[in-house]
């Protein structure tokens, strides 16, 4: 796998200050993307056990409330063989940080072990890794500047636990800009 770029101190991609890793590769190539550079699997560097352990110390700090992986596509399969063992640690190492994962893949197509595009034996157990899912391709003609952490009003934000739990997509309490229509209550 190779990634794009890590940002420190990042506090766009998920809730308080984050450490976020953009990994390379991304089949679905949506209009408008902000970061299509990074639809190329081959875009980057590699991400090497070094990168990995600079990755996970920028975690130590206790204002760091956790990690955020966006891309190209994390839930790529491709992606998901070198994300797997990088978020188990990360769980384990820091149990009282967050991991956020955007992915262009929704809930429903990620759970669907008949789902060849995006589904392999890391999915389910990546998935119980990850706190907060922002899921649904970036849609140009639902894309709404007043939302937090999302770009288009297609797009979810899920709470992966209570979801693992119910059985069913439990959204995540956010608070986006007023006038979105959507703001929680």
């Amino acid at each position: 796998m190779n990634y794009g770029k890590i940002t420190y101190f990042d506090v766009a991609n998920g809730e308080g200050c984050r450490t976020t890793l953009f990994v390379s590769g991304c089949t679905h190539h949506c209009e408008g993307c902000f970061n299509p550079e990074t639809w190329n699997f081959d875009f980057g560097q590699p991400f090497t056990d070094a990168v990995a352990e600079r990755l996970l110390a920028s975690l130590e700090p206790p204002y760091v409330a956790g990690m955020s992986v966006l891309g190209g596509e994390p839930m790529e399969p491709a992606n998901q063989r070198v994300l797997h063992p990088l978020m188990e640690r990360m769980k384990a190492e820091f149990p009282g940080k967050t991991l956020w994962v955007y992915s262009g893949y929704r809930w429903e197509e990620l759970t669907d072990s008949a789902n060849k595009r995006c589904h392999t034996a890391n999915t389910l157990p990546l998935l119980r890794c990850i706190d907060v899912l922002v899921d649904g391709e970036f849609v140009l003609a639902e894309k709404d500047l007043r939302l937090r952490f999302r770009g288009s009003r297609n797009q979810r934000v899920i709470d992966v636990p209570a979801t693992l739990q119910a059985g069913r997509v439990v959204l995540y309490p956010i608070h986006d800009i007023p006038g979105t229509g959507e703001e929680a209550d």
